[in-house]
């Protein structure tokens, strides 16, 4: 008997839309970078979004085995839901979700009872507050705007999977001024790291947007960043965001990075770092704009302008470098590989060649290795001029099976190698990639 109820509760365990059930199988490295991403977003600029950081960070809590912290998200989620939903009742179809993901916490601790407990609030969610869809297939509008919301915090497919979900929500909903914002950032996401334009389509969606959510400062920055790529001059327009931006209260949703990548494409690097340093200087505590500042440092130092960085610019990259990684300490892999590049890049090898060594000894799993391999190449090609051992970390890099531009960066390379046919490795390069799997 209690076998076929343990089959039984599986099987409507599996059926519940919630985090548990949206196959998101993050690695390890993007756990930890998923949940110091949401603490950096804080309680005000993603007001709107509160219940769903928090379900999401009960999720990735629970997937790194702080079940005690997953159970104390999902209940901040909750009672986030009730408050900003400003309702006579304390339910809703926004509960769904997040009683689904304490149903699956529940049944993984062992406590069936509770477990059984939230299966039946979500039965009666659903029967109280049904899809307004004709199609019996269709979900309920806040559960496609959450299952977008969280896909858009992974890969580039699931970023144009988090757009069609979001348009199925607004077909449903459409007077929810963020969702029609999130939708718009979810279309212009997939098109990050990608050699492809926005669309006209997309441009005047953004402009549309942008006027109904004038708020929104992090979708302004990449209006004009989309303008600037079509050749328009935003300068003038760039600035008078800076002084908007460093008045909101810090956050990753502030727009305070996109328009440092603004001020470094169409203003200047030198700028930028300015614009950086002064935005530390009203928080000087914020480890989120000291992550910024060191990116802007980075980008400044291997940016080959002709004037080339001064011992100070690097001496205070690599003091913001160490910050950032002591603030970050399980997902700083680019900061630390950044850190062996700036030394690198100032001619002390040996602090560069101890930081690679170290991370390739550290057992990362197949994302972050995959990521070190590829950086790792071009250091030993371009600082110690050893071109098989480049060639091996590409191929090491390449052979790992997950899609990503560092992959495409190291087969391109290999390609261009094999092409130009002058290495004697060029024979074990065909063979190496007729042989790659995707």
């Amino acid at each position: 008997m209690s076998a076929a109820l343990g089959q039984s509760m599986e099987a409507r365990l599996e059926a519940l839309q919630c985090h548990f059930t949206w196959d998101l199988n993050p690695s390890r490295l993007k756990l930890f970078s998923l949940r110091d991403k949401l603490e950096d977003i804080g309680s005000v600029e993603g007001y709107s979004w509160l219940g769903h950081i928090y379900n999401l960070q009960g999720y990735i809590h629970f997937q790194l085995g702080f079940t005690g912290d997953a159970q104390r998200f999902f209940s901040r989620a909750a009672e986030a839901f009730r408050q900003m939903r400003n309702t006579v009742s304390d339910e809703g179809a926004w509960l769904v979700v997040n009683h689904g993901n304490l149903a699956w916490l529940h049944y993984h601790n062992g406590e069936q009872t509770e477990s059984l407990a939230y299966l039946s609030k979500v039965n009666s969610l659903m029967r109280t507050y049904p899809s307004p869809s004709p199609s019996q297939e269709e979900l309920h509008p806040e559960i496609y705007a959450e299952k977008a919301w969280t896909l858009m915090k992974f890969n580039m497919c699931e970023k144009l999977l988090a757009a069609d979900y979001f348009q199925r929500a607004l077909r449903m909903q459409p007077d929810t001024v963020e969702w029609h914002t999130s939708h718009v950032l979810a279309l212009v996401n997939s098109f990050k790291n990608s050699n492809k334009e926005l669309g006209a389509d997309i441009l005047e969606k953004m402009k549309i947007t942008k006027d109904h959510d004038p708020d929104n400062l992090y979708l302004v920055a990449l209006y004009l960043e989309a303008c600037a790529k079509k050749g328009k001059k935003i300068g003038v327009d760039a600035r008078e965001l800076a002084r908007r931006v460093l008045r909101k209260p810090v956050s990753s949703y502030s727009g305070i990075k996109p328009l440092l990548r603004l001020y470094r494409m169409c203003i200047s690097m030198d700028e930028a770092i300015d614009l950086a340093e002064e935005a530390l200087e009203r928080h000087p505590g914020e480890r989120y704009l000291k992550r910024c500042a060191a990116i802007c440092y980075e980008m400044r130092i291997f940016s080959n302008q002709d004037n080339p960085s001064e011992r100070s610019m690097i001496d205070r990259a690599i003091v913001l470098c160490k910050e950032v990684i002591s603030l970050y300490p399980q997902s700083s892999l680019k900061r630390k590989i950044a850190l062996a590049n700036i030394y690198a890049e100032s001619n002390n090898q040996v602090e560069a060649d101890q930081i690679f060594n170290e991370l390739l000894e550290s057992g990362l799993d197949p994302e972050g290795a995959q990521m070190l391999y590829n950086y790792y190449a071009k250091y030993v090609h371009c600082i110690r001029k050893e071109s098989y051992k480049s060639i091996e970390y590409h191929m090491r890099a390449a052979e790992i099976p997950l899609p990503s531009h560092y992959r495409e960066n190291s087969i391109r390379t290999l390609q261009r190698i094999r092409e130009r046919n002058k290495n004697r490795m060029c024979g074990d390069i065909t063979e190496f990639l007729a042989n790659l799997k995707d």
